[in-house]
């Protein structure tokens, strides 16, 4: 398997049921635990509608896609070997890679809260993520600033 993501490897998701949304169905996915597809599908539905209640928005699906543009990266850095010392190198987050993270962190944050239901956490990091707070967008601003500080490396990348 090659190291770069090609086009022909790329799988392609159908869109949700309901909001007929790709990156929907990409979090149903990386919510679901154990093949319970049904379940997950339940938990994100109503943590969208719940969020979308609590924050005043006719339309879930809007909340939803608010709040992933505020979580979506834009920097990253990648470890690079040069002269026998390692360096934190940032690069530009584009497509495919940013959306993966995008859905990771948000599930990531929403699993680490607890003492409620997921379908609250999924609600709660929702809100939280469309108010530009939270746990995900917190991961955001970190990646961001490490990025920021490793500019000085920015010479080592290539293209």
């Amino acid at each position: 398997m090659p190291r770069k993501v090609t086009k022909s490897l790329v799988r392609q998701v159908e869109p949700d049921r309901i909001y007929q949304s790709v990156q929907v169905q990409k979090l149903i996915n990386r919510v679901m635990l154990n093949g319970k597809k049904q379940l997950a599908e339940k938990l994100v539905y109503d943590g969208m509608q719940k969020a979308a209640d609590k924050l005043k928005v006719q339309n879930p699906l809007e909340v939803f896609e608010q709040a992933m543009k505020n979580i979506e990266p834009h920097m990253e850095t990648r470890s690079r070997r040069v002269g026998g010392a390692n360096y934190q190198v940032p690069f530009e987050v584009k497509g495919q890679r940013q959306q993966h993270l995008t859905t990771m962190w948000f599930v990531q944050a929403a699993r680490t809260r607890k003492g409620m239901s997921m379908k609250d956490r999924i609600a709660l990091e929702l809100q939280d993520a469309y108010n530009n707070q939270g746990g995900a967008v917190k991961k955001k601003e970190d990646t961001h600033k490490m990025a920021e500080a490793n500019r000085a490396f920015a010479h080592f990348a290539r293209f």
